[in-house]
């Protein structure tokens, strides 16, 4: 059994980190600026080992779960009160394990992408309340506290995105996920509240046992769980509040892996699973899961296809493969959703940290200005095709065994989602070997104004991360390869894929998804590779579609010209202005001139002559008897 003070340091260390970064390194910086990075990298190395050791013991715990003491927080009158609780089940265990060892490789690659740069202690100091809040967010055992990570979360997106403030694209984009993604935390907190009002409790234990009993159920259920989904919609970036993430790629590019890998976007995700028993006892929540995330994964692969920076093929690669994961929870349950979150946070990661690789020596992320990187950066090469491979579902690979998992359970549940699940099977392979072929094939184009000579392979403190990673790119997914994910995570009937590493191939589907993706890899080689088709006379042919791609269905413009601009700043709060001018301040200026224009009346009897205050008080004498004589 672990000592439950031991528990409570997973998240607890990085918050010390940051602490101790804020406060007492910054004397020190001068003589030894790269503190900071050690400071963070020992603090997440202590959460990775915990979060191991508890992986461990709630495997062997009865249930799955490791019983940790509540600590009495608020107590209001009327006996309601909340508790600082942690959950350690199965589902804890398994994001602990991918929050702390993704961040970990992402801060040891950072020393060197960072190296230099003079927000240097900043950095790692935000990084550090990132992955603590995250980690708190996935303990929390009740709804109010659950919501104060969630909510630290975002504000360390914002703080991170922004990072490199001095740069308004940077400045702006920062903005636009904290407010985009408020929209959605308004719906999460109205859920919260909602069931408060109905059940009396944030608990979430409790909750899923009122929904599991039938006591919560109806419309407050339904309404409450698509409640909660609006915030996974906001911070998992789903249609239609997915506009924020690609614009997030002006933070630095780690920044980008660990959001995208995780913390900001697996956080809605795992929101969806915590409470899964309220969904799966909603028919309409669950659907609405299903097909959101379905339409997302195939919406946002059609703009990955045409895009020409590589960070933001990746980033709707990840809105794509956050839709798969919404719909791996809507048709097959919790296990099958983050069985996928499981193995897309080392690939993604390592396709983000490959990405600032190429960056580090090209100084550009535009593809257009790249190739012929294979022959310089052999390693960054070799771990990028793996994590593509990956993604593409290639077997053996562990995108292969989540994905395949989500396309079976679409198929035997939501025939139409199966068709716009295999279908972007083939989109995500033709766009990830797009950007393989367009940055590494070929021959170098000349790289980015920052570029400082030749391209060159990257450091090892860089390269080490990456191969870790590639590693788990290939190996992840065998956990499940008889089923043993889907039994710890102990949520509904899982995994079809028993038969074991190749007793998977004797089914049909597997095939239809390997002939899928190799003709998206293939199609994309003869386009960008070997140069069999010409991708200009593609786009000229089908230039009202790549249009609508690249223009993104100009949705920024729907969102930023005409909700923000026209109707709420033209319109809504334009006509706040007109009441506050005209109303409010209409109304003050009304009583000031009305009390200064009584004043100078006044003024005029005070004229100090006694015959004109006489004449007064006999006016006054004379209205007195009037009303005496005729009202008294």
């Amino acid at each position: 059994m672990i000592p439950s003070a031991l528990i409570w340091l997973i998240f607890l260390l990085p918050l010390i980190s940051f602490a101790v970064i804020s406060l007492f390194l910054r004397p020190l910086l001068n003589h030894k600026p790269k503190l900071s990075g050690y400071v963070t990298v020992a603090s997440l190395l202590g959460s990775f080992a915990l979060s191991v050791w508890v992986l461990i013991a709630v495997m062997a715990a009865p249930g799955h779960k490791l019983p940790v003491p509540d600590i009495t927080w608020v107590v209001i009158e009327g006996g309601i009160t909340i508790q600082l609780g942690l959950i350690v089940d199965s589902l804890t265990a398994v994001m602990l394990i991918i929050v702390t060892l993704v961040s970990l490789m992402v801060q040891v690659y950072s020393q060197g992408y960072m190296h230099g740069d003079p927000g240097y202690h900043r950095y790692f100091a935000f990084m550090s309340l990132f992955t603590a809040s995250m980690l708190g967010l996935v303990m929390a055992s009740n709804l109010i506290l659950l919501y104060v990570f969630w909510e630290l979360v975002g504000l360390c997106s914002y703080l991170l995105i922004g990072f490199w403030f001095h740069k308004p694209a940077a400045a702006d984009a920062a903005k636009k996920a904290f407010i985009v993604t408020r929209l959605g935390d308004f719906g999460f907190l109205i859920a919260i509240l909602l069931f408060f009002f109905n059940t009396g409790t944030f608990d979430i234990a409790e909750l899923h046992e009122l929904a599991l009993t039938g006591v919560l159920s109806g419309t407050v259920l339904t309404w409450g769980a698509i409640g909660i989904f609006s915030g996974a919609v906001g911070k998992s970036a789903q249609f239609p509040l997915h506009t924020w993430l690609p614009d997030a790629m002006e933070g630095p590019t780690p920044v980008s892996a660990l959001i995208h890998a995780a913390t900001m976007v697996a956080a809605g995700v795992f929101l969806v699973a915590r409470m899964f028993p309220l969904f799966e006892h909603s028919t309409q929540a669950l659907t609405t899961v299903a097909v959101v995330g379905g339409f997302t994964a195939i919406f946002a692969a059609s703009m990955g296809l045409v895009m020409t920076d590589i960070k933001r093929v990746l980033a709707y690669s990840t809105i794509s493969q956050l839709g798969y994961m919404m719909l791996g929870l809507g048709v097959g349950g919790v296990a099958i959703g983050i069985f996928h979150l499981f193995n897309h946070a080392f690939f993604k990661a390592l396709l983000f940290l490959g990405a600032g690789s190429v960056n580090h020596a090209t100084g550009t992320f535009d593809m257009k200005l790249m190739g012929g990187l294979r022959k310089v950066m052999p390693w960054t090469y070799a771990t990028f095709v793996i994590a593509s491979l990956s993604i593409a579902g290639i077997w053996p690979l562990a995108g292969f065994w989540s994905k395949d998992e989500i396309v079976l359970a679409a198929f035997e549940r939501q025939p139409i989602l199966f068709y716009l699940a295999i279908i972007t099977v083939f989109m995500t392979a033709f766009y990830m070997f797009r950007a393989v072929f367009l940055t590494f094939g070929g021959e170098y184009r000349g790289g980015g104004p920052e570029a400082h000579g030749k391209p060159h392979e990257s450091p090892l403190v860089m390269l080490r991360p990456m191969v870790v990673l590639a590693v788990l790119a290939v190996v992840s997914g065998f956990w499940n390869v008889t089923g043993h994910f889907g039994q710890f995570l102990g949520h509904g009937e899982t995994h079809g894929f028993v038969e074991g590493f190749f007793g998977v191939l004797t089914h049909g589907m597997p095939w239809l998804s390997l002939i899928l993706a190799g003709l998206g890899i293939l199609l994309a080689y003869a386009i960008y590779g070997a140069k069999w088709l010409s991708a200009e006379k593609i786009g000229r042919l089908f230039s009202p579609i790549y249009t609508l791609f690249y223009r993104k269905y100009w949705l920024d413009e729907l969102y930023e010209d005409i909700f923000v601009r026209k109707s709420l700043v033209g319109g809504f709060f334009a006509g706040l202005e007109y009441f506050d001018s005209r109303g409010v301040d209409g109304a003050v200026n009304g009583v000031a001139e009305v009390t200064i224009a009584s004043g100078r009346a006044i003024r005029r009897t005070q004229t100090g002559q006694l015959q004109l205050y006489g004449l007064f008080i006999i006016i006054g004498v004379l209205a007195i008897i009037l009303s005496l004589y005729f009202f008294g």
